[in-house]
């Protein structure tokens, strides 16, 4: 999990002093695989993980699908800290079928030597589905983070794979709107046989170029980023299916375009607040499973 090769990290590579990069408790693993049993079912066969994240047993609580296992990724460590590493391997094997989630925001704490990585690998086998909707990531003062997503899929596996991003602490009383340092995120995507697909970094350096200029994020203070990897025909139809529209009354705006090789959709999200923002999400999410397995994503627990 050695990011400094990554450039945008290289300023930010001194030791923590409080607790050095691979401390117990600051390395953080977990290993997800999922698969169907003798009766057809799909459920969660393997759990490896190592503190400070937590997978409790799966739970069946979609009325949407109610044979779909739902797992939420838990941390007992509180926020990110510096020099925090996690990496993370979800594994949906053929025919397979599951959603995941985290049980609440992840925040990126203030950090004043190194930086926070996260290291995430997906792999579908044939049939296999997919949805990774977690809770927004909340960048404090000063915050360094780097995350690397890599995905492996088969031809006809579907992936649902969203981030959100909100610009800081933005009701904090000191304020903390695009206050950290730098942000950089990869996601890559390949077939088994190692054929690529896509690959889309952005790195965000708030003090050099100020993300709510116009043509970035303009006035909007949380973003979404959206992937489906699916068969062309259903991306077609999801495609169709989906506005692109920039609403002043409600601070919302979103955008959708296709992948390259045909491997499926970008789809992307402005607004003001978390909440309009997960919604479209949400939807989006939900005309996918619609799509791809025809039953509808239910309503978000009003607690969420």
């Amino acid at each position: 999990m050695d990011f400094s090769a990554a450039k945008e990290m290289a300023p930010y590579l001194a030791e923590p002093k409080a607790m050095p990069v691979g401390t117990p408790g600051k390395t953080g693993y977990l290993y997800l695989g999922f698969e169907l049993d003798g009766q057809g079912r799909s459920i969660m066969r393997d759990l490896d993980r190592r503190a400070p994240l937590i997978v409790q047993q799966e739970l069946y609580f979609d009325e949407g699908m109610p044979e779909m296992p739902c797992v939420y990724i838990l941390s007992s460590g509180g926020p990110n800290v510096d020099g925090d590493r996690y990496r993370q391997h979800f594994a949906v094997r053929k025919g397979a079928y599951a959603h995941l989630s985290t049980g609440a925001a992840t925040k990126l704490a203030e950090m004043r030597y190194n930086y926070s990585g996260l290291r995430q690998c997906f792999e579908l086998e044939a049939d296999a589905y997919l949805e990774y909707l977690p809770e927004p990531t909340i960048p404090c003062r000063h915050t360094r983070f780097i995350a690397n997503t890599t995905i492996r899929i088969d031809p006809t596996a579907t992936l649902f794979y969203a981030e959100i991003y909100m610009s800081g602490r933005k009701y904090f009383d000191r304020g903390e709107r695009f206050a950290y340092d730098v942000l950089s995120v990869t996601t890559q995507a390949e077939r088994p046989d190692g054929e690529r697909l896509f690959r889309e970094k952005f790195v965000i350096r708030p003090a050099s170029e100020p993300p709510a200029a116009l043509g970035v994020m303009g006035g909007y203070d949380v973003f979404a980023n959206a992937i489906v990897l699916t068969p062309p025909d259903e991306a077609e139809r999801i495609y169709a299916r989906t506005e692109a529209f920039v609403d002043d009354a409600t601070r919302t705006a979103a955008g959708i375009t296709r992948l390259p090789n045909s491997c499926g959709l970008l789809y992307k999200a402005l607004g003001d607040e978390t909440g309009p923002v997960k919604r479209l999400v949400r939807r989006f999410c939900s005309t996918v499973r619609e799509e791809v397995k025809h039953r509808p994503l239910p309503e978000e627990f009003p607690w969420r």
